[in-house]
């Protein structure tokens, strides 16, 4: 089922139980679809991939905004935030484990042929692509870096 499907009957679910969190949630999930769908150069449909990037993207908001929150003590609107990081959470892709990505990144490593840091580059580009949807990016860059580092 589409995710926008999915998420429609979400809403119509949360609607009824009268669960104000979720409700909010789902519909910037919502709302961020039709501004995918309707953007310029979209042909009104928007594929799996489209749509894992799309609730990446809000979760990555959703981190940001709580991080700023929590360091200016707004523990109120970081609370909001983390509810809604949550209810995001739920329809995103399962990540891959530490230990999975830093295998696929050695993998990669050795591929590319990369020796030390000044390759961080050519491995990030892969590693990005290749890990698309699978892994948080700050997670990458600092495996890569780590990894670089030995």
């Amino acid at each position: 089922m589409p995710l926008e499907q999915t998420i429609n009957d979400a809403i119509k679910a949360a609607m009824l139980a009268r669960n104000e969190v979720d409700l909010r949630s789902l519909r910037a999930i919502k709302a961020a679809i039709l501004v995918a769908k309707t953007a310029e150069g979209a042909n009104g449909d928007i594929s799996e991939a489209e749509e894992s990037k799309l609730l990446q993207k809000l979760a990555k908001q959703r981190k940001d905004s709580l991080d700023i929150f929590r360091q200016q003590n707004r523990e109120d609107l970081a609370a909001k935030e983390e509810e809604e990081l949550l209810v995001i959470e739920r329809y995103l892709p399962k990540q891959m484990e530490e230990a999975e990505i830093r295998t696929v990144l050695t993998g990669i490593i050795a591929q590319v042929g990369a020796a030390g840091p000044g390759d961080m580059g050519k491995v990030m580009g892969v590693a990005t692509k290749q890990l698309a949807g699978k892994a948080d990016g700050k997670v990458i860059s600092a495996l890569v870096k780590e990894l670089l580092a030995k």
